[in-house]
């Protein structure tokens, strides 16, 4: 689903003349409503769907809407930008909180990128533990491959 601003939260990266959502934008879908000092997304059917947006707004001010399959209603998965790592909170419907952090490596170009690894304690895609959804919906556990 495409990114949406939440106008609430956004302050248009304090005037800058580009808004970091703007700069990140592969598709440079992003623009700023200077008489509001908001960013928005200028086509949302031509979004991506990458995330990039929504990992480095400063104000956490832009989110995607989930799909139904992805993150079925009242679920939300939410990504956050550090300096080091990037963590996903994923807020299961049951009300299960899980927390994913990628460290993020520079390459020799100076540009940061995800790392693709876990840190240390942050958990393994494949524990069963992790695998909390289906208890919310009622099934007792995922099939054994």
């Amino acid at each position: 689903m495409p990114s949406y601003v939440i106008d609430e939260k956004c302050d248009g990266c304090k005037g800058q003349d580009r808004t970091a959502c703007m700069y990140i934008c592969p598709n440079d879908l992003m623009i700023l409503d200077v008489d509001a000092m908001k960013a928005y997304n200028q086509e949302p059917e031509f979004c991506w769907e990458c995330y990039n947006c929504v990992k480095i707004c400063p104000q956490q001010a832009i989110d995607v809407r989930g799909y139904a399959d992805f993150v079925p209603m009242g679920a939300s998965v939410v990504p956050l930008r550090g300096s080091e790592d990037i963590m996903w909170t994923v807020k299961f419907r049951n009300g299960t909180i899980k927390r994913f952090k990628f460290p993020i490596r520079t390459t020799d170009e100076g540009t940061a990128v995800p790392d693709g690894g876990f840190t240390e304690g942050a958990g393994d895609l494949n524990d069963q533990n992790l695998w909390t959804e289906p208890a919310s919906l009622g099934v007792d556990a995922l099939p054994t491959k």
